[in-house]
């Protein structure tokens, strides 16, 4: 183990033993040293390798800060190890995304609150008057989309595996795009399903939530059959929310 790794360890051990807490700042550089026993530019290597991870927040001026360690946070970098896969696993990363909303779906039918259901609503209502009548608007579409599907996994009330979708479905937006673009009446497909979801999460019923959810995100992995290498396609890229 290099000492930069025994100092990433070492902070990590001291919050999970409580001696950092959320919110708390580090010790001076000089002291967390020699706590640690390294140097000071290992320490300053550490330091930034926890501050990539969502752990530590450096304030200019100020000090190292614990963040409140929020899971999507924390669990973001799994995007970069589906993003390296590229899209050669496209429908390995597509699969685990249904496994994961599924569940979500699942939970959040009978834990989403009023507000919320009106929220998603009112998505799928601007949905309805872009459908079939803007076909420039796809970006939007999609945008609707995620937004759709990141009310129901945030009301999961499961912190762990809303992150995970995050990072999961965040990677799966040219797939969707690409639908969008090139099966033809798939937008309609897609926003009838969602207005399927929404009517199981609106009565409560959980297991229709789930397989409502799982016809919907299998028509989505059968379309990848058709998407192009990243060297063929001419799908625009829009921005990851």
């Amino acid at each position: 183990m290099s000492r930069t790794e025994e100092v990433v360890d070492g902070i990590k051990r001291m919050i999970l033993e409580g001696r950092l807490r959320p919110g708390d700042r580090l010790p001076i550089e000089k002291d967390l040293a020699e706590t640690l026993g390294v140097s000071r530019g290992p320490l300053r290597e550490g330091v930034s390798a926890l501050s990539i991870l969502g752990i530590l927040n450096t304030r200019q001026g100020d000090g190292t800060y614990v963040t409140n360690l929020d899971v999507t946070r924390l669990l973001a970098p799994m995007g970069f190890v589906v993003d390296i896969q590229g899209d050669s696993t496209a429908a390995n990363t597509h699969a685990v995304r249904r496994i994961l909303e599924c569940e979500a779906a699942r939970l959040a039918a009978t834990r989403i609150t009023d507000e919320a259901l009106r929220e998603a609503g009112d998505l799928l209502d601007e949905a309805a008057q872009i459908v079939g009548r803007a076909p420039e608007e796809h970006e939007r579409l999609i945008e609707v989309d995620i937004a759709f599907h990141r009310i129901i996994a945030a009301h999961s009330d499961n912190p762990v595996l809303a992150g995970l979708i995050e990072a999961f479905a965040g990677r799966t937006v040219r797939g969707r795009l690409w639908r969008s673009l090139h099966e033809e009446g798939a937008d309609l497909r897609t926003h009838e399903e969602h207005v399927a979801i929404l009517k199981a999460l609106q009565t409560r019923d959980a297991e229709t939530a789930r397989i409502r959810m799982a016809n919907h995100l299998i028509g989505v992995e059968e379309s990848l059959r058709g998407l192009p290498d990243d060297g063929e396609s001419t799908v625009p890229q829009p921005a990851r929310g």
